[in-house]
């Protein structure tokens, strides 16, 4: 399928802290919009009023980043699927931290973002070198479970079930039924019901 998720290529973008819930990715207000459009400006909306400029989704050198970095429990609180939808549309393909919230971690796989796990110190080492060089290249690769970056490899964790969704892009349910529209029309048409009148 076109839409498989094996690897992910791209700057970083450092967020330090743990247990960052869902209200602050993307505050209560913004969830009456009828469509995802636009959430990704609306992101870390009132961390980044309360940071004054410094929050890393307002700092310049991270902006075009792929890859967000974070620490333990991130995408807590309540299941709102707009937390997610918000990272993505900012630009985030792919999320590597300590661990996640169970609900947040199926959001994310069930629109293809890769969510992986690594341990503290290779959390930590990766926060530190995209602090340290906004610029550099970073590759996770999903297929293989690995994080590297020139002189860097560590291996990240993601359960059997996620991972063949997205390395096999079977994520994408529309995507699926589009591309078996001639298999499902053959069916239904051998379904007897569908022929009443």
């Amino acid at each position: 399928m076109s839409n498989e998720v094996k690897s992910i290529q791209g700057r970083g973008i450092p967020l330090v802290g743990n247990d960052i819930d869902t209200d602050r990715i993307i505050p209560a207000r913004f969830l009456r919009c009828v469509t995802f459009d636009g959430l990704g400006e609306e992101v870390f909306k009132d961390d980044r009023a309360q940071s004054d400029g410094t929050h890393p989704f307002d700092q310049p050198q991270y902006r075009g980043a792929k890859l967000l970095v974070v620490n333990a429990n991130f995408g807590c609180g309540s299941s709102r699927e707009h937390a997610p939808q918000a990272i993505a549309r900012w630009g985030i393909d792919g999320i590597i931290g300590e661990s996640f919230a169970e609900i947040f971690f199926g959001n994310c796989v069930a629109m293809g973002v890769a969510c992986v796990t690594a341990d503290p110190a290779t959390v930590k080492t990766l926060q530190e070198a995209i602090a340290d060089n906004p610029n550099l290249e970073i590759t996770l690769d999903v297929e293989a479970r690995q994080v590297q970056f020139p002189g860097f490899s560590a291996s990240v964790n993601m359960a059997a079930g996620p991972h063949q969704m997205l390395t096999t892009g079977t994520w994408d349910t529309c995507g699926q039924l589009v591309g078996n529209r001639d298999a499902i029309r053959t069916t239904a048409a051998q379904l007897p019901y569908l022929a009443w009148k």
